[in-house]
């Protein structure tokens, strides 16, 4: 199994980084910790490994700014984005132009920056580009650490730690009828105690995600009263 990304979350707003940014990133897959001061996140950084980091704009013992320019001038292969309420056109110039991969604003839905980081983390080589989308292009496929559904234009949809259980056995078996059970089974070890509405639910939630996310209509045909197949060619 693929370990989990390591993400620094410097937010300075106790109850945005605690109760949201977190659970939700950690909800996602990602190993995620978070900071209220650039000193804190420094010290974090020479002692512990790191992929990814968020930065809050406006903090207690600097700006995000001056630390992004300075994050990539002495760590370069880290992937840094950028978390702020700080929506103008010029300062995402600049947070770009400072060292910036990624600019987002608050605020914001934890599955899309979610897809950010793990987008990020791709580009960056951190995640190995999946070999079925380099040898099948035009195909719906999940990413190599199972937690993005990649569409065939190249689309990205971050998953839940759920979602990602029911695509890859949906993913195991493309073009075949995969029962209910055989979805709850993978679920859940307690299958009698699972209420079976939930993968209705799920599968209605995965595939507005992927129209969300994605753009397109991902491939995913229900056999009533059975179970469903997913045909990743379309």
């Amino acid at each position: 199994m693929t370990a989990a990304l390591h993400v620094a979350v410097l937010e300075d707003e106790a109850m945005l980084r605690e109760r949201i940014l977190l659970p939700g990133l950690q909800r996602f897959g990602f190993a995620a910790v978070g900071f209220a001061t650039i000193a804190a996140l420094r010290a974090h950084l020479d002692a512990h490994p790191v992929e990814l980091v968020v930065l809050d704009v406006g903090l207690p013992d600097g700006d995000g700014f001056s630390l992004a320019r300075a994050l990539r001038e002495t760590r370069p292969q880290l992937g840094v984005v950028m978390l702020t309420s700080r929506a103008e056109t010029g300062d995402r110039v600049r947070g770009l132009t400072e060292g910036a991969d990624a600019y987002l604003t608050k605020p914001i839905e934890i599955d899309l920056l979610a897809a950010t980081l793990h987008s990020l983390a791709r580009r960056l080589d951190t995640v190995a580009a999946p070999t079925e989308g380099r040898d099948t292009p035009g195909r719906w496929r999940l990413s190599a650490d199972g937690w993005c559904l990649l569409s065939p234009s190249g689309g990205s949809a971050a998953l839940t730690q759920s979602e990602r259980r029911l695509c890859r056995r949906l993913f195991d078996t493309p073009g075949e009828l995969v029962a209910r059970e055989a979805l709850i089974e993978a679920l859940t070890d307690q299958v009698h105690d699972f209420d079976a509405h939930r993968i209705d639910s799920m599968i209605h939630r995965l595939r507005s995600k992927a129209r969300t996310r994605c753009g397109e209509t991902l491939p995913l045909t229900a056999v009533h009263g059975r179970g469903y197949m997913l045909t990743p060619q379309g």
